[in-house]
């Protein structure tokens, strides 16, 4: 009977032998074909932005990364021959001649990409454990991995040479993915099937790849699942700030509510009104009312232009905590349930908390029939398009970590000016930057005063057109 120790040693031993040959195999073959190359640049530049650090896991000739123009770049290649040629033609390229499950790229990146490299490794949980050592919590994993589905069409394809030759044998279904990133502390953000024809025939594989593969029906014949991850955050003991923004026009029958039912949270909470440019008395309201509140954490400012979007944004402009909270004065959505929200994005379980109406019950006639209707087929819709659990877009109830914002503001010229709610441009900056988004059921009810600013067919209309941008800039890109 082996002893621990022997059973060990072989398995070193095995692993070994394993790099010593993937390393020969991977020296040995052609290099990915040109075409395909760009089919994957494709793909993972929809994820990863240009001007990030990024860390490729994998990396060949070094092809793919450069292509990707990181502000930093780190190939991780195990082959001498590959690691070579990588050096040679990017000589701006950092590459580290490394096994993909036993390195060690010394610093912490915005994106790890780990693709089409699954195949050939012998020990998925240590290449993982590799992986967070060069992650923090804002790093993103970037997984492509073969499906199953292709395997016999993928070995045809290498017998008659038409893809390069690969010397491992191990296929991860979706979920022995999920459950390898669970196991070393990861969680997941999204899933999505990638590249249905892996040629690059004109115009047919630019169609097929980019709309027909994202379908549902289609989805299925993949040839990749793509998945995105993060580090599981560590419980966060320190109490932080929050800032509360409450958009207000037309609404000085709630202000005195408001000033006595908005919580405290975390270390400290600053109120900030932004006043709209009201035709009734709210400024006067407002304006008396902070006067007497006499509080350096409750503020007033006037709104510079016209939409609630531009309200939000005129307040995360002058907010000084670390959690952004925006509530609708109408206070619909009660004010006491702010700390939960402030719980789930302080404790790191989420960048970003969207409330949802459409989980309890709703007081009377809190929402129409025909919206609510609408607003269930939305959510399905938008759940598609953003590939996570949204079910309420235009809850005005949203709390997102300060940082977080300030990177979607950063980035808001890749959807431009086009939301005057502004839900959605923190919604789909968010899916962009492939945040963790969580729903929060909230509890709906009537309006006490005032009069509702949603027009049911104008805004319906605006909903398809904010879903019609997220497709052709989050799903069809």
């Amino acid at each position: 009977m082996k002893t621990l120790h022997q059973s060990t040693t072989d398995f070193e031993t095995r692993r070994g032998h394993w790099h010593a040959v993937v390393a020969q195999s991977r020296s040995e073959r052609v290099d990915s074909s040109w075409r395909y190359k760009r089919i994957l640049w494709q793909l993972l530049a929809r994820i990863v932005p240009s001007g990030s650090s990024v860390l490729h896991v994998g990396c060949g000739t070094g092809d793919v990364l450069t292509m990707l123009k990181p502000r930093e770049a780190v190939g991780i290649e195990p082959s001498p021959v590959l690691a070579a040629e990588a050096r040679r033609k990017h000589p701006d390229l950092r590459i580290l001649e490394q096994p993909v499950d036993a390195f060690d790229a010394g610093s912490h990146f915005d994106f790890i990409v780990v693709s089409d490299i699954l195949v050939d490794c012998f020990d998925v949980d240590e290449l993982l454990a590799c992986v967070a050592q060069a992650a923090d919590s804002s790093t993103r994993i970037v997984i492509t991995n073969y499906s199953q589905l292709w395997r016999p069409l993928l070995k045809l394809a290498r017998a008659m040479r038409l893809a390069r030759p690969r010397f491992g044998s191990t296929w991860f279904s979706p979920d022995d993915l999920r459950a390898a990133l669970e196991r070393r502390g990861f969680q997941t953000i999204t899933t999505s099937p990638e590249v249905l024809l892996p040629l690059q025939v004109p115009l047919l594989s630019s169609f097929l790849n980019r709309f027909v593969a994202r379908l549902p029906g289609f989805r299925a014949l993949c040839l990749h699942h793509t998945v995105v991850a993060r580090r599981v955050p560590e419980p966060r003991t320190q109490q932080q700030s929050v800032s509360v923004i409450v958009p207000a026009r037309n609404e000085s029958g709630n202000v005195a509510r408001l000033m006595r039912e908005i919580p405290s949270m975390g270390l400290w909470t600053e109120v900030i009104f932004v006043e709209g440019n009201s035709t009734d008395d709210t400024l006067a309201v407002l304006e008396q009312a902070v006067r007497e509140r006499n509080d350096p954490l409750v503020r007033l400012i006037r709104q510079p232009g016209k939409g609630k979007g531009d309200a939000v944004r005129a307040g995360f402009a002058e907010a000084r905590g670390d959690i952004l909270m925006i509530l609708d004065a109408d206070l619909t959505v009660p004010a006491e349930m702010l700390p939960r929200f402030y719980e789930i994005v302080a404790s790191g379980h989420a960048d970003f908390a969207n409330g949802t109406r459409l989980v309890y019950g709703m007081d009377g006639q809190a929402m129409q029939f025909l919206n609510l209707i609408a607003n269930h087929f939305f959510a399905k819709a938008f759940t598609f398009v953003l590939g996570q659990s949204v079910r309420d877009t235009l809850c005005g109830t949203k709390v997102l970590r300060r940082d977080f914002y300030e990177r979607i503001a950063a980035n808001r010229a890749y959807f431009g000016d086009f939301d005057p709610f502004g839900d959605f441009d923190l919604l789909f900056g968010a899916a962009r930057l492939h945040a963790k988004i969580t729903d929060v059921p909230v509890r709906y009810r009537e309006r006490v005063y005032g009069e509702t600013n949603i027009s049911r067919f104008r805004h319906g209309l605006l909903l398809f057109r904010m879903l019609k941008i997220a497709l052709l800039k989050l799903r069809f890109v």
